[in-house]
């Protein structure tokens, strides 16, 4: 406070959170942040192939794959290598100003180890385990819980006071580099992420170059198989062409990127046991029976109960109070119950 002028804007201190500040100002990209389109199955992919392919007339195009961190995209400005400004999407061009509550980010550098000006783009997440210590602090505080940890990360980035953001545990990875001045001469996307590292960015570990189809295609399945070992909630995995000029001859819709896909994944599943199960009767008086189940994250939220619908179903099903069952989200939002582990 004595003396402003040795205040560096990288100080540890602009990580607790300052003062609340009264609005949200506008922010407007330098370049537009687009939405990806989404695919959800491997002939979708073998088309999204086909399509791009189309277009070079060559043998095998390189991609590279991204595990798609279920989050709130952001974009970041740094000049001269000091971090400036942070903004939500918003409508593609202008977004919402969040420097204060990104400040409160650990793994974001405030200062570059290179002095350039560029836009940067992430991918603000809340990991699991945290998620859950999060809801359970809530919880003891008499609060209400969080949905899901995409929903506590979005929720935190739009708080005007900081201090709220300062007490989550936010984290972030970086995905894309817009280049404006003092940057690297990069050919290629994979480049961008190593570039990325070196600047001191946190790059998703799961990254991978794929040479063609086939990588593509099992590099989605491997995703899949370990994406209830992560440590991070994903929905699926991000498709880039890999060379950068040709992502420019592709371009781009009014809303999304022609050289880069969203392949979806399918409802996740996750095992939890009955702990009872109660009867709703409706206003017609229709009974319902409901699982209540031991807590159990899936696809971003917990889920603490589920319908059996009828007594028939109950039946087909053979649910009984005590079983082990297998649970997931039918369309990725309604809790059902897939079977009973009947050796269980």
């Amino acid at each position: 406070k004595l003396y402003p002028d040795l205040v560096t804007p990288d100080s540890p201190s602009k990580r607790i959170g300052g003062m609340p500040v009264s609005a949200f100002q506008q922010a407007r990209h330098f370049a537009p942040m687009l939405s990806l389109d989404n695919i959800f199955s491997e002939s979708e992919l073998k088309d999204f192939y086909r399509r791009i392919g189309k277009v070079f007339y060559t043998g095998t195009i390189c991609l590279v794959g991204e595990p798609k961190i279920d989050g709130l995209a952001v974009s970041l400005y740094y000049e001269d290598g000091v971090f400036k400004r942070g903004a939500t999407r918003g409508d593609g061009r202008i977004g919402e100003d969040i420097t204060h509550n990104l400040l409160t980010i650990w793994s974001l550098p405030l200062r570059l180890k290179e002095s350039i000006t560029a836009e940067i783009r992430g991918e603000v997440f809340i990991p699991r385990s945290e998620f859950l210590m999060l809801n359970k602090k809530r919880e003891s505080q008499g609060l209400s819980l969080f949905a899901n940890p995409r929903n506590a990360a979005a929720g935190s980035l739009r708080q005007l006071d900081p201090r709220v953001a300062a007490e989550r545990p936010l984290d972030i990875f970086i995905y894309a580099l817009i280049a404006i001045s003092g940057t690297k001469e990069l050919n290629t996307h994979w480049d961008s992420l190593q570039y990325l590292r070196e600047l001191g960015f946190k790059v998703n570990e799961n990254i991978s170059l794929l040479n063609g189809l086939d990588d593509a295609v099992e590099y989605c399945r491997m995703i899949g198989a370990k994406r209830l070992e992560l440590p991070y909630e994903i929905d699926g995995v991000v498709l880039k062409v890999n060379d950068l000029e040709r992502q420019l001859q592709l371009g781009h819709t009014s809303r999304a990127p022609r050289w880069a896909v969203a392949f979806k994944f399918s409802s996740e599943e996750e095992i939890t046991r009955i702990k009872d199960i109660e009867v709703n009767v409706g206003r017609t008086g229709t009974v319902t029976p409901v699982a209540v189940l031991e807590p159990v994250l899936i696809a971003g939220s917990v889920v603490k109960r589920a319908s059996l619908h009828n007594e028939d179903i109950l039946k087909e099903k053979e649910v009984m109070i005590g079983d082990e069952v297998v649970v997931h989200k039918a369309g990725d939002v309604i809790p059902e119950i897939v079977k009973v582990l009947k050796e269980k």
